[in-house]
């Protein structure tokens, strides 16, 4: 199980690596926004991929890395490669946006395509990975990965002791998990809500049934939050802090269309659809969270033609 000592020990370690985002408020919709999309890599990704990576034997290391991502972690794990001077391999479905390919190039990630799922990518990836003795990095079933993450949970704490609620989107489930932990090591009493794609409820579901649910399918404009299924470690770190999860909220993809434009135009924020579906769940009245709130922007590597560019 991941502890309170790993998140503080990768909250020095991140010193001066990661950027430490800051809250922005925003009065339409009564709360603040954590801008993670200010990352490096644009997204809060760099946090638990430089932990991992950073984290490896160093033998292991020089091999190089490799990931399965829709495109935020493999920019993540390339850039985090790229400041140890190692290669990095990076897994990406062929429906993958070409701003986020772009990224994963720009930081010296090899790209390979495999299907369209996260499981086509995850094969591939093992594959490639035993042939060629590379390390895998997975995008969230990683206790280093989670306990990089939780970092940001940590930001928050102290920029708004009082916060009430923090709302996360989901995907893997390794940030929701990683704020869950980060909220536990600065002694915080914060609850935590999560927010799904209705075309992607794996988190709704398995909290529903207890264990984790894997969907036969998954369909939205959040390309970043459409796995089949959350993480067993993840889901672990959740199960185990239910008390402090509240639940999780679904909204449709015209709610996070909306909010991506919202953002855009009321807050001057370039924030890709999975990092507006907090934000989507208060603006669309799904979810009206316990104040101070703050909302996870998870990311801003969006398609320009979605802004209207």
């Amino acid at each position: 199980m991941i502890t309170s000592a790993d998140v503080l020990e990768a909250r020095k370690a991140l010193a001066g690596v990661v950027e430490r985002t800051p809250l922005q408020w925003v009065e339409e919709i009564s709360a603040y926004l954590k801008l993670e999309n200010r990352q490096p890599v644009g997204a809060f990704k760099a946090r638990g991929a430089y932990n991992a990576v950073r984290k490896l034997p160093e033998a292991a290391r020089r091999r190089g890395v490799i990931t399965f991502s829709s495109g935020n972690h493999g920019q993540a794990v390339s850039w985090a490669a790229q400041k140890f001077g190692v290669r990095a391999v990076i897994v990406m479905p062929e429906t993958a946006p070409a701003v986020k390919v772009e990224g994963v190039k720009k930081w010296g990630g090899e790209v390979v395509f495999a299907g369209k799922t996260s499981e086509d990518r995850r094969v591939k990836a093992e594959e490639i990975a035993a042939r060629e003795r590379l390390a895998v990095v997975p995008p969230f079933e990683h206790q280093d990965v989670v306990a990089g993450q939780a970092t940001v949970a940590l930001e928050i704490v102290e920029d708004l002791p009082d916060v009430a609620t923090v709302v996360v989107p989901v995907g893997g489930g390794g940030l929701i998990s990683g704020v869950v932990m980060g909220l536990e090591a600065a002694k915080s009493a914060a609850a935590v809500w999560g927010v799904e794609p209705a075309g992607a409820p794996k988190l709704h579901r398995s909290l529903a049934a207890g264990r984790v649910e894997q969907l036969d399918g998954t369909a939205s404009i959040a390309d970043g939050l459409i796995t089949l299924s959350v993480g067993s470690i993840p889901f672990s770190v959740l199960q185990a802090h239910r008390d402090r999860v509240k639940g999780v909220t679904l909204v449709d993809d015209d709610s996070i269309r909306e909010a991506v434009h919202f953002l855009h135009r009321r807050a001057g924020l370039r924030v890709e659809p999975s990092g507006a579906a907090t934000t989507a769940a208060l603006l669309s009245g799904a979810l009206s969270p316990a104040r101070p709130a703050v909302l996870i922007v998870s990311g801003g590597n969006v398609d320009p033609t979605l802004l209207g560019d």
